[in-house]
């Protein structure tokens, strides 16, 4: 277990995984000044030692495995932005000792192993989180405010998705792998709509799932990304390549509401595009781009005093992962960590496995609403 803190002193925090995700996380704790980052873990060597001195960590605070960092550096939070298998071991281990632990997404690469987070969360008592950092884009952030507001009155139904042209993230490699990814793009990026989707509305319950999902532009070496790499064509021409690169999802919601979901890495559209639009008894919204996911946009569609009219509502900046980290560090601090135990993110795993099984199985799924533990 970790010792106790002295009140007033800094938190200790590791960072499992050296990529581009683990580095914001370390620049994240770097910027706090309530915050040390005292470890970083990671089996590539030369990465480890440039990202060492980098940050300022001595020898002592570098290592290979997340077993030693947990045993031998004495934290207070851990952030894991490893492959998603990887997610519920070093999570696990974590909690076991008594640290925080907030996760790249999703959860887990199953709601079975999520769950087991989430039980092991609840039984030490500590943080655990979920870092959706799209959540905390500037678009997202005033389409929530105008949603709680009472603007567009009750949401009945909305439509997300994430799509790209040609962006499968390392054809071959564990993003396609299905026992180190958990899943295609549903799992990489339709993750990241679902949870706006559901962060807008207002956390409604999925009650049923109907999906269905493709692999036409993997299997045959098509559709990666020019800057991720590529395992080599075996001699059929293939590449390993076990997930899907599109799926469609049609979800039920607790009051009524529905939401259509999608997500590809790969498919014949005239550009990358990120959306949420939402449907309102009083107005409705679009946020995003048509030409670029990554471009912060909200248009809102209502009346004005009978008159139709069209607003462009002020956007501020956009936070993400180090408004997640800070999110993650507030929970930390807060006196009670009852309601910080990950269920959020859970919900989002549910939801992501019953499309996977509605799709094997070609049929509706209904969910079980999980019941909250004291």
């Amino acid at each position: 277990m970790s010792a106790p803190r002295q009140e007033g002193a800094p938190l200790r925090a590791g960072v499992v995984g050296l990529g581009w995700a683990g580095q914001q996380h370390m620049d994240a704790y770097t910027a706090r000044p309530d915050v040390d980052l005292v470890a970083i873990a990671g089996l590539e060597d030369e990465p480890r030692a440039r990202l060492g001195d980098l940050y300022g960590l001595s020898d002592a605070g570098l290592f290979r495995g997340y077993e030693e960092m947990i045993a031998q550096a004495d934290l207070d939070v851990i952030s894991v932005a490893t492959p998603t298998a990887l997610h519920a071991p070093v999570a696990l281990a974590a909690l076991a000792a008594g640290v925080h632990v907030l996760s790249e997404k999703p959860l887990a690469e199953d709601a079975e192993r999520g769950a087991a987070m989430v039980e092991a969360a609840r039984s030490a008592d500590r943080v655990l989180d979920v870092s959706f950092n799209h959540r905390r884009r500037g678009d997202v952030k005033a389409l929530k405010k105008l949603v709680e507001s009472g603007a567009l009155g009750e949401i009945y139904y909305a439509k997300a998705g994430w799509l790209r042209r040609s962006g499968i993230p390392g054809l071959g490699t564990w993003f396609t792998r299905k026992s180190l990814a958990g899943g295609g793009p549903l799992m990489d990026i339709g993750v990241h709509m679902l949870d706006m989707a559901l962060h807008l509305m207002g956390e409604p319950a999925a009650e049923a799932v109907s999906a269905s999902t493709y692999a036409k532009f993997g299997p045959l070496g098509r559709g990666g990304s020019v800057d991720r790499p590529t395992v080599a064509a075996g001699e059929d021409g293939t590449v390993p390549f076990e997930v899907e690169d599109l799926s469609t999802a049609f979800v039920r919601l607790s009051g009524g509401a529905t939401l259509l979901l999608e997500a590809s890495w790969a498919s014949y559209i005239k550009s990358d595009e990120l959306y949420v639009v939402l449907y309102g008894s009083e107005g409705g919204a679009v946020l995003g781009s048509s030409g670029s996911w990554s471009e912060s946009r909200l248009e809102v569609h209502t009346e004005l005093h009978g008159v139709p009219a069209e607003l462009f509502p002020a956007l501020g900046p956009d936070g993400r992962h180090g408004e997640a980290v800070d999110d993650f560090l507030a929970k930390v601090l807060a006196p009670d960590w009852s309601d910080f135990h990950g269920e959020d993110a859970l919900t989002r795993a549910r939801v992501v496995d019953a499309a996977y099984r509605s799709a094997e199985e070609q049929r509706e799924i209904r969910l079980d609403r999980p019941t909250r533990q004291a």
